[in-house]
């Protein structure tokens, strides 16, 4: 476990060194995470399995993540409620973005992946 959490560190500190040097807007976690992906359809047979369990422990307690988020909404509470029209117009349009792109994407992927008629496997 403790080299599968080494290599999902590394690929943080990889992500954050790629941000920071080349002055993305992107975090570099999020940068990390797709290192990661790619690390792991590249080397997909040579991943260890330990990859996949130390992930899924990490996902298991990622609520306590939000912990810190919570309370930073707690402790600002006055600016939210001066800025609450603002910040629910993002919510919702944001929302809407989100699930009419992840709609189209999907219906692409549909499109694009269907097996020709009368084909057998």
């Amino acid at each position: 476990m403790l080299g599968a959490l080494t290599l999902i560190l590394f690929c943080q500190l990889v992500g954050e060194v790629i941000a920071k040097l080349a002055n993305l807007p992107i975090p570099g976690p999020v940068l990390g995470m797709v290192l990661l992906f790619c690390l792991l359809l590249v080397f997909k047979e040579k991943m260890p399995e330990e990859v996949d369990h130390t992930g899924g422990f990490l996902l298991r307690y990622l609520a306590l993540l939000f912990v810190p988020a919570g309370v930073g909404v707690i402790s600002n509470l006055e600016l939210l409620a001066k800025s609450w029209a603002p910040i629910t117009g993002v919510v919702l349009i944001g929302t809407c973005v989100t699930i009419a792109v992840s709609g189209s994407v999907m219906q692409f992927v549909n499109r694009h992946s269907k097996k020709p008629q009368g084909s057998e496997e």
